[in-house]
Parts: C-alpha cells; sequence; structure tokens
C-alpha cells in the first residue's frame, strides 16, 4: 500500500506517506501560509520514499469541517494530485481523524465527543466510538452550533472530550458532561490519522473519483459574518 495523506483544515498542516509498514511525516502548526507549505511537504515525503505521484494507490485528504479556506485548499491539491497521477481520492472526516489520534494516543479511551472552533461563537462538533478494528466510527451525524447544543448520546457518561472547541469555550465541559484529559483541548486533525483511516478504505477498493471529492463544511453560510 502506498497512500499519500494530507490535512489543512485547520491550524495543522501536514502530511503522511504510508508505505506498507512505514509512515513518513510531515507537520506545522500555521496561522496561515498552508498553500506555501503543503506541496512542499509532499515533495519532502515522496523524495523521502524515493517514489514519483504515479507509484501511489490512492490520495486521501482531511475533507473538513474546519476552515473554509483551508478545506478548500485540501480538497483541490487532492483532486489535481490524483487528476495528474490517475488515482483515486479518499476523504476522511477531520473530527473522526482527530477522534483516531485520541484512541491511539490513551488505553482506555473508546468513546470520544470531538469539539473544534468554527468561531463564530460556534463549534463542529461529533461523537465517535472505537470499533473492534480500532478505528473511529460516528455515532450520529456531524454537527455545527453554539457550545449549549453539544449532546452526548445516553449512557455516554466514559467519553473524552478533545478539540480545540474546548480551549476556546471553556463552559463547554459541564455542558457538555466530559472530561477532558490534560492538554487533549490543544490537539489537532493530522494527516497521519487521515492515512489510517483512509487505508481500509483503499484495502477494500473503496475510491473516488478526482472530480467526486468534495470539501464538507457543515456549516451553510460560511462566507457570512454573524449578524
Amino acid at each position: 500500500m502506498r497512500l499519500l495523506a494530507l490535512d489543512t483544515a485547520t491550524e495543522s498542516c501536514s502530511a503522511a506517506l504510508a508505505l506498507e509498514d512505514r509512515l513518513l511525516t510531515r507537520e506545522a502548526e500555521l496561522a496561515r501560509g498552508h498553500a506555501e507549505r503543503i506541496l512542499p511537504m509532499i515533495d519532502e515525503l515522496l523524495a523521502e520514499a524515493g517514489i514519483g505521484l504515479q507509484a501511489l494507490d490512492a490520495i486521501a485528504f482531511g475533507r473538513g469541517p474546519g476552515s473554509f479556506t483551508g478545506v478548500r485548499l485540501a480538497a483541490g491539491i487532492a483532486q489535481g494530485l490524483a487528476f495528474g497521477a490517475g488515482l483515486g481520492v479518499v476523504p476522511v472526516s477531520d473530527l473522526r481523524a482527530l477522534a483516531q489520534r485520541a484512541f491511539d494516543a490513551r488505553g482506555g479511551v473508546t468513546r470520544a465527543l470531538v469539539c473544534n472552533d468554527a468561531r463564530m461563537q460556534e463549534v463542529y462538533w461529533g461523537c465517535f466510538e472505537q470499533g473492534p478494528d480500532g478505528l473511529a466510527r460516528e455515532h450520529g451525524p456531524e454537527r455545527v452550533g453554539p457550545p449549549a447544543g453539544v449532546q452526548l448520546p445516553p449512557a455516554w457518561s466514559d467519553a473524552a472530550g478533545l478539540g480545540r472547541g474546548f480551549a476556546a469555550y471553556p463552559a463547554l465541559r459541564v455542558l457538555a458532561g466530559v472530561t477532558v484529559p490534560e492538554g487533549w483541548d490543544r490537539l489537532l486533525p493530522r494527516a497521519a490519522e487521515v492515512a489510517r483511516l483512509a487505508a481500509p478504505e483503499l484495502a477494500a477498493g473503496r475510491l473516488l473519483a478526482p472530480e467526486a471529492a468534495l470539501p464538507v463544511y457543515l456549516r451553510d453560510d460560511v462566507a457570512r459574518p454573524p449578524p
């Protein structure tokens, strides 16, 4: 398996290259300038592995939700590279990728409430549980809305919270009724977890044509300022 993954949906700008049992990564946290950094990261990974785009099996990308510009950037680059190399693509939820980061990092956490800062006094949020294969699975739809609207499923008192929504809105911990382990309110999604979640899709042949890979914003009025 040769899978390239990229993510620019949040302040984290990252790329990962999965090669059988190896994972090569590049990552930087940036306030802006993702467009200038992501392609050099990809070039560095391919050079380190000694392969070209045509040698890949697929390209995965963080499809959002996240920054309007960042989500479009990841989708656009994935589409462009895939078109040029004749490859299929795998979109991966950035909320799910962040949940996967939690499941891989901390033994015993099998349910997660992921809340990322959506600005405009809102959060992107979703509930995820760890499946038998170790991968994060959605429990209900992903949403965007005010922190007061975040709710855990019934009997999810053991869920851990993570994501920068908890740093932006500290009261969210009490409103949602979750414990946020130390440092987890600073975590961001990364291409490494995008690659991990995309690998089974590639193995099963569930690839999209480049033109069918679209960003997911959740918020319909992404360009309209709050009243």
